[in-house]
């Protein structure tokens, strides 16, 4: 650690010229939503804190040891209402605090990455919900009907379950974006990055029924794929309460949430043996690490196959 510390305002000053680089960075070059870049700027700004805190006035300082200490320190900080920090944000932290160093190391600021040895803390994520295929055929049906808003809502079911889409990336969906030929949707996902997404059958046919059959039935013509009953555009509120409405239903209200649909089509792929990185492409993720999540959701499955099958997996009491 820095021998000669200075003063910790002249430290945060010195620092913020480089975090302010590694933003700039984020925000022109990775495309990342404002609500990212500030969460961005909240996280390092806790780094910035702990820097003037240790005296240490220049980030290209640091070294691995300072790191090791910074999370000792984060774990040792309390929020706002007084609770110690919840391991998922102090891994969210040192996660911006890694890559503003492999930033440093990347641009030649730094003669090497001292976050290469940082482990990031293991946080205590919750696996994603996804219901069974039996279960999303249940939901399916129940959006079935010849009426404008049944097809509609099908259509919709079939996309978010057919494509993994977000409810916000479905009813940002315009004409356009739908090439019903060659089956494919282009989507908006976060930070407006855009992927193409094929749909099957069902959802083809589910989608015909709608623009052709419904979607003419609700008021003036609108750029957008999925329309209110006035013939504007759905809005994620909306289209969430029309599909809890039919799982309400079936009752499936208690295992719906707004990503149910989503976390089921990942899920449901990698049971089909599906590759990972495929499956990141689909879904839009930016790391892999955040798909393989669903590989232990299908990890736990195959646990509770083996545990019910198998005679020799419990004890016999």
């Amino acid at each position: 650690m820095s021998s000669e510390p200075s003063s910790p305002a002249s430290s945060e000053r010195s620092s913020l010229p480089l975090l302010g680089r590694y933003i700039d960075h984020l925000a022109a070059e990775r495309g990342l939503s404002s609500n990212t870049i500030q969460a961005y700027r909240r996280d390092l700004g806790m780094y910035r804190s702990y820097l003037a805190e240790v005296g240490i006035g220049d980030p290209r300082e640091v070294v691995g040891e300072d790191l090791e200490v910074f999370v000792a320190w984060l774990r040792g900080r309390t929020s706002a209402s007084g609770a110690p920090y919840a391991s998922a944000s102090v891994a969210r932290i040192v996660v911006a605090v890694r890559g503003f160093h492999q930033f440093l190391a990347r641009e030649g600021l730094m003669t090497s990455d001292v976050s290469a040895e940082l482990g990031i803390p293991r946080a205590d994520r919750p696996l994603p919900k996804a219901l069974s295929v039996e279960v999303v055929e249940r939901l399916l049906a129940a959006a079935a009907g010849a009426d404008p808003r049944s097809r509609r809502d099908r259509a919709m079911l079939e996309l978010l379950y057919g494509s993994g889409l977000r409810i916000s990336e479905l009813t940002d969906l315009d004409i356009d974006d739908i090439d019903e030929v060659e089956r494919l949707v282009t989507v908006s996902g976060k930070g407006d990055k855009q992927r193409v997404v094929p749909f099957g059958d069902l959802a083809a046919t589910a989608l015909e029924g709608w623009l052709v059959q419904g979607r003419p039935a609700l008021g003036p013509r609108s750029s957008a794929v999925f329309v209110n009953a006035r013939g504007g555009r759905l809005t994620r509120q909306g289209a969430w309460q029309r599909i809890k409405g039919h799982a309400e239903r079936v009752g499936l209200a208690a295992d719906i949430s707004p990503h149910t649909l989503r976390h089921s089509f990942a899920t449901h792929l990698i049971d089909g043996g599906a590759d990972v990185r495929a499956v990141q492409e689909l879904l839009g993720h930016a790391s892999v690490t955040t798909t393989q999540i669903y590989t232990l959701v299908s990890r736990g499955a195959l646990r509770e196959v083996y545990e019910r099958a198998h005679p020799r997996a419990r004890r016999t009491p």
